[in-house]
């Protein structure tokens, strides 16, 4: 990255961000004022930000002095979910540098977040695209718009063809753009969207609230695996924990945002929980772990099981897909339950020769004590207490 890039600020809006993490925040605001939370960068594949700690230092402060601008809060307030009392706080959020804790350990990067979780919500997914963006550009200076729409193109092409052998019907393919966490840069996630919408019919919208605005897309997004994790902490009973989670989203969005992320746990655990009521009144569920084909089945069976129709629920894939897996699973499910697929860094990081970052921040403690997330992949699991992943292991009969 130049100098003169630099400079200037990476996210230059509060809403350059999931749309989950202000549905969240949100429910935090008005559930769980005074709880409070730290959540730890984690490189998965040991990726080194050491020569990018100033970088990342600058931007985070450039953060301070964004603000939900007038334009951006009447944006919000035609949805029907978002309460004014909750709006009218948000005007008045300011990003805390002081709340990150950003050091060099053992030769690499640390970075920690603490503070109240509705203050430290916010951080996340902007300091993940960031990061993303300074290391990728300092890598890749000469990666242009065109590389990205082009592999695009050509994986679109693929698409078409793939269906076109096999004869599969694409009535109902249904995409959306997950893809600002691991994003190459903001101008290539914005690019990548444009040329989804103009030419590609069966893109439905975005995560992003900002290029939902900007390209008058349809948002999409409800929670994530850290409203499960700080129930953890929250809930007397930990057995209890997820299921209250469950209950606790319903008080909240009781109309709308009734998608279930199912892998804090792992599949299994989720639907021992998720009883007769909740399958009911939840939309659907969000893969985001392990195989998505027996998770799919179970998901179907789980239906069946109480004479729910599959064909009034929708899936949500969204663990490491690409086109071409997507329309894998579209072919495998597309007559037996409504399908989504959110295609995230295989659309915005999507560039020859390019190797997206493997990088997640996650919640570690809540109240004081650590969380955790095992999830239906092993080599996804986060917690810095080993006795309490054998307690929840345990507790929700993981073995």
């Amino acid at each position: 990255m130049s100098l003169k890039e630099h400079n200037f600020p990476i996210i230059k809006s509060i809403l350059d961000t999931d749309a989950y993490k202000l549905h969240m925040q949100q429910a935090v605001f008005h559930k769980y004022d005074k709880v409070s939370v730290v959540a730890t960068l984690n490189c998965r594949e040991k990726e080194s930000l050491i020569d990018y700690i100033d970088y990342i230092k600058d931007q985070i402060k450039f953060m301070e002095k964004l603000l939900l601008k007038e334009d951006e809060y009447f944006f919000l307030k035609k949805f029907p979910f978002f309460s004014l009392d909750y709006l009218d706080w948000l005007k008045n959020f300011r990003f805390d540098s002081s709340q990150i804790k950003i050091k060099k350990v053992n030769g690499e990067v640390s970075l920690k977040i603490y503070g109240n979780w509705r203050d430290v919500i916010l951080w996340e997914v902007p300091i993940l695209s960031l990061v993303s963006e300074i290391i990728n550009k300092n890598q890749f200076p000469k990666i242009k718009r065109r590389d990205a729409i082009n592999q695009l193109k050509n994986s679109i092409d693929n698409f078409y063809f793939d269906a076109k052998i096999k004869k599969i019907d694409l009535e109902n393919f249904r995409l959306i753009d997950f893809g600002t966490r691991r994003r190459f840069s903001k101008d290539i996630q914005y690019c990548i969207i444009k040329e989804l919408k103009d030419n590609f019919p069966y893109f439905i919208g975005t995560s992003n609230y900002y290029f939902a605005k900007k390209l008058d897309l349809q948002s999409f997004g409800t929670q994530s695996h850290e409203w499960f994790q700080a129930h953890q902490r929250i809930i007397k009973n930990l057995k209890n924990s997820q299921k209250k989670a469950l209950k606790v989203w319903l008080d909240e969005y009781p109309n709308q945002l009734k998608i279930a992320v199912t892998d804090c746990i792992n599949m299994d655990s989720f639907l021992r929980d998720f009883d007769y009521e909740l399958s009911n009144l939840y939309q659907g569920l969000r893969h985001d772990s392990g195989d998505p084909v027996s998770w799919g089945e179970k998901a179907i069976c789980h239906y069946k099981k109480f004479s729910i129709d599959p064909m009034k629920k929708t899936l949500i894939f969204s663990d490491n897909l690409n086109l071409k897996k997507a329309l894998m699973l579209y072919n495998h499910f597309y007559k037996r339950i409504n399908t989504i697929f959110g295609i995230g860094t295989n659309l915005t990081c999507n560039i020859p020769d390019v190797k997206p970052l493997n990088i997640v921040i996650k919640l570690t403690e809540c109240n004081g004590k650590s969380v955790a997330k095992l999830s239906d992949n092993p080599e996804k699991t986060v917690c810095n207490d080993n006795k309490f992943i054998h307690l929840l292991k345990k507790v929700f009969k993981v073995f």
